[in-house]
């Protein structure tokens, strides 16, 4: 126990020198977790960001791939890593803000076992259509609302994930529209652009980084976003809420949290990392390459946000009725 004090201060202070840059040239690896395989957008921010962070702090960065559930074997093994500073967790708001919303005992409580550190990124996602099978071209969300009412049965959208929020959202935009569809679960954008493109289903929803390579080979079309504005990189594609569809607003987010009980001066030290990091030219670029907006944030500012994303996910549950499983 007396040792404790000591080990605190030093700690403290790695973290400060850590705050400032390169100077910490040595100190233990830092694994830095992702909830889904390699290759997707949470797995490409990761690697871009501990890219960054190695250059910024001196020290091997390592991403860690932990896939599965939704994050869930990620936040899982967050929870048990010691709260040393040798472990962080890239999450999105799927696995932080809906699944304990929508399964019974997910193996973690983000309020209790996690502290935010810093945000990264948002994520928006995408509306896309076949316009083939709705047989225009240029068919946007009102040709497709008038191809799924011509017909019934066939209005199925797929989602990257069952309970997600896309999911829910295909229910918003049912009952917006008066539209008999019915969300597709899927494991991933990946699937759902094979099969939107192969005219297996209609329509589906996903990130932009997926859909928008093949919308601008023309094998689909980006008929809506979400969000409060639209992208500067899908200038012509309205938001939800212009098409007079509301309750889809909130854009998933990316943030770095770490495991409850790593010290103040730790957490301090990586968020100010981290938002250099963030802020930097090069990062900013890569990440809008896939479609992505890099957003720094402080660890208060992560908080914030994952409140504000807490209750919104939590709205969409209570007005699909859905019961957790």
């Amino acid at each position: 126990m007396k040792r404790r004090p000591a080990l605190l201060a030093l700690m403290a202070t790695a973290a400060l020198t850590l705050a400032h840059g390169p100077a910490q040239a040595d100190g233990p690896p830092i694994k830095l977790l992702v909830g889904f395989p390699a290759g997707g957008s949470s797995d490409a921010i990761a690697r871009q960001l501990a890219q960054g962070l190695q250059q910024e702090l001196g020290r091997s960065v390592v991403v860690e791939n932990k896939p599965g559930a939704g994050g869930q074997i990620a936040a899982q093994t967050l929870k048990g890593a010691k709260p040393d500073g040798t472990t962080l967790f890239l999450s999105n708001s799927h696995t932080v803000a809906m699944i304990p919303l929508t399964i019974n005992n997910p193996g973690f409580d983000t309020a209790k076992d996690f502290i935010p550190v810093a945000m990264v990124a948002v994520n928006p996602d995408v509306f896309v259509i076949n316009t083939t099978l709705v047989g225009n071209p240029n068919a946007g969300m009102k040709e497709f609302a008038a191809w799924v009412k011509a017909n019934p049965g066939k209005g199925n959208v797929g989602v990257p994930a069952p309970a997600s929020a896309p999911d829910f959202a295909v229910g918003v935009v049912a009952k917006a529209l008066g539209l008999d569809l019915k969300a597709a679960p899927y494991r991933g954008d990946a699937p759902i652009v094979q099969d939107v493109m192969a005219g297996q289903i209609p329509a589906g929803i996903g990130s932009v980084g997926a859909m928008s390579p093949p919308a601008k080979a023309g094998k689909l079309r980006i008929v809506a976003v979400n969000g409060t504005s639209r992208l500067s990189l899908l200038p012509d594609v309205p938001t939800y809420a212009e098409l007079g569809i509301k309750g889809y607003e909130d854009m998933i987010f990316n943030g770095v949290f770490a495991p409850a009980g790593t010290p103040t001066a730790v957490i301090d030290g990586y968020s100010a990392a981290i938002t250099k990091v963030v802020k930097s030219a090069e990062f900013v670029e890569k990440l809008a390459n896939l479609g992505i907006n890099a957003q720094a944030g402080s660890a208060a500012e992560l908080n914030a946000r994952l409140k504000a994303t807490q209750d919104f996910s939590a709205n969409m549950v209570k007005n699909a009725g859905y019961k957790p499983q």
